[in-house]
């Protein structure tokens, strides 16, 4: 059915029911497949504002708080957005589609965030409150804690409002055009190219622990590549959900055993400082974007919209995921540098006694991998879907040329990855140049773009307008100046030499 039978069919009152990210419970026994374009949406906005206002992001988190020509009604109108340019690209989803995608529960994205989020970061936190101190590690952890769990809230809101969002790729076509898509796309596929490497290289390190450096680590790194690649090749984030099962049970459980067994030996009890007095700029900056790392799982946060049965819940996801992570990061940053002291060690797996060490750095390998494949799952899913987006009946084939093309780029992807790895041996430099390139905008500078484009034309209207546009432009600013000063501090490390050497063999655990 096109826009043409659209209009014909609703007399004005369609309800533009457009096949989006969640399940849409159309009028009893009707469906609707149309998808209006870019062109059409200024003649059919009209039409899907009589199902329902999109929510304010700025005013309400409420999914039943509706437009006025729905007042009266008994129930929740079904999930419609009021102005959506192309439809989600797994919205051509049918009961005959050989594969789907908009399958997960709001719990299932959840998982799948804790198991993205909390991983590398959490291993890199102890050392950089040693590097600042205690109170102000503490507030830079909570303080950048809230900001990404708004910056995700609005994230979900934008998706909410425009599905056609598949990636911050197609974000910024909507708001800046064609040029604005690429440059975001290729930053979206650098920023996790990037990660994938960081979590190869943990791979090394955590094999050259278990095995006393058994062997050139160049090798392990490739270990790490290869089985990294092998679950990589699942296409739907439902099957690789189930994973992140195994990916939250064992970061909890390798970091607890790290921590009870650096308290028991207490090697450095009572050398924490409460605030560092003599930090430089580069060393403080270096130790705030390891923080800031923690908290940079947003680049995939639209994927995960994507594939959710009622993108609505997304919000649920968001908070679960952020409050668990936060806690978290407070507890194991505190508890560690307390008792390993002011030397603990970058993973701070390695801080703890030898042999406990290696049992931690054994029960760290799921998520090591793990969080590295769901961060390679959504790099490779943004190429894919660009590649078959104009052919929907592809993105929902199960064999040839569809699933050719799937394992071509995760292979491609992942032997960059690698390579980045082997380059940069220095895991906390590496995870500091990701912050500063990339997670100062996707997780804490780009959402107040997102936000400031929903709402404009209304950025003054009210009090609270005016609050709420204040602090979305403090995002925009606070996103640039993570940026700028982290790459001065990571540009000043790499050229003192403190990276290490590129593609050795020599040990990377110390």
């Amino acid at each position: 059915m096109g826009p043409t039978d659209q209009q014909g069919a609703g007399n004005g009152n369609s309800d533009l029911a457009i096949r989006t990210a969640a399940p849409i419970a159309a009028e009893e026994g009707k469906t609707n497949d149309a998808a209006p374009t870019h062109e059409t949406r200024s003649s059919t906005s009209n039409n899907s504002r009589a199902v329902g206002e999109v929510l304010d992001v700025s005013e309400t988190s409420s999914s039943e708080e509706l437009g006025d020509a729905e007042k009266g009604k008994q129930s929740a109108p079904p999930y419609t957005p009021t102005e959506v340019g192309e439809v989600n690209p797994f919205g051509h989803e049918d009961e005959n589609a050989e594969m789907k995608y908009q399958t997960m529960s709001w719990w299932q994205v959840g998982l799948l965030m804790v198991a993205e989020n909390i991983s590398l970061g959490v291993l890199s936190l102890p050392n950089a409150v040693a590097t600042i101190g205690l109170v102000p590690g503490i507030i830079l952890t909570i303080f950048f804690g809230l900001m990404a769990m708004y910056c995700g809230y609005v994230v979900g809101q934008f998706f909410n409002k425009y599905p056609s969002t598949h990636t911050f790729a197609d974000a910024a076509y909507l708001m800046g055009g064609p040029i604005a898509r690429e440059i975001m796309g290729v930053a979206q596929v650098l920023i996790i190219i990037f990660i994938m490497g960081a979590h190869v290289l943990s791979f090394s390190i955590a094999l050259n622990v278990l095995t006393g450096h058994g062997t050139c680590t160049i090798v392990f790194g490739f270990v790490g590549f290869a089985v990294c690649l092998a679950l990589a090749l699942k296409r739907q984030l439902e099957k690789v959900s189930y994973l992140s099962i195994a990916s939250c049970l064992s970061v909890v459980v390798c970091v607890l055993v790290a921590m009870i067994d650096i308290a028991i030996i207490r090697p450095e009890y009572g050398q924490a400082v409460a605030a560092q007095q003599h930090v430089s700029l580069q060393n403080g900056m270096l130790a705030t974007l390891q923080i800031i790392l923690a908290f940079s799982g947003h680049h995939a946060f639209f994927t995960f919209c994507a594939e959710l049965r009622d993108p609505r819940d997304f919000t649920k996801s968001v908070v679960f995921m952020e409050g668990m992570a936060t806690i978290f990061y407070v507890i194991v940053g505190v508890v560690i540098y307390i008792y390993a002291g002011p030397d603990v060690l970058s993973p701070a797996l390695g801080s703890a006694s030898p042999l406990v060490s290696k049992i931690a750095f054994g029960l760290a390998l799921p998520t090591i991998v793990i969080a590295g494949v769901v961060n390679g799952h959504v790099a490779c899913k943004y190429i894919w879907v660009r590649m078959w987006r104009n052919q929907p009946a592809r993105l929902h084939q199960k064999y040839g040329a569809s699933l050719i093309s799937w394992i071509a780029i995760c292979t491609v992807l992942w032997v960059i990855a690698w390579i980045i790895a082997e380059a940069i041996p220095s895991f906390s430099l590496l995870i500091s140049l990701i912050s500063a390139l990339f997670c100062s905008w996707f997780s804490f500078g780009f959402s107040g773009f997102l936000w400031l484009y929903m709402n404009r034309g209304r950025w003054a209207e009210s009090w609270k307008k005016m609050l709420l546009t204040a602090l979305n432009v403090y995002v925009v600013i606070q996103g640039a100046v993570i940026c700028g000063l982290g790459l001065y501090a990571s540009g000043e490390a790499l050229a003192e030499g403190a990276q290490g050497s590129a593609f050795s063999c020599a040990d990377n655990s110390g």
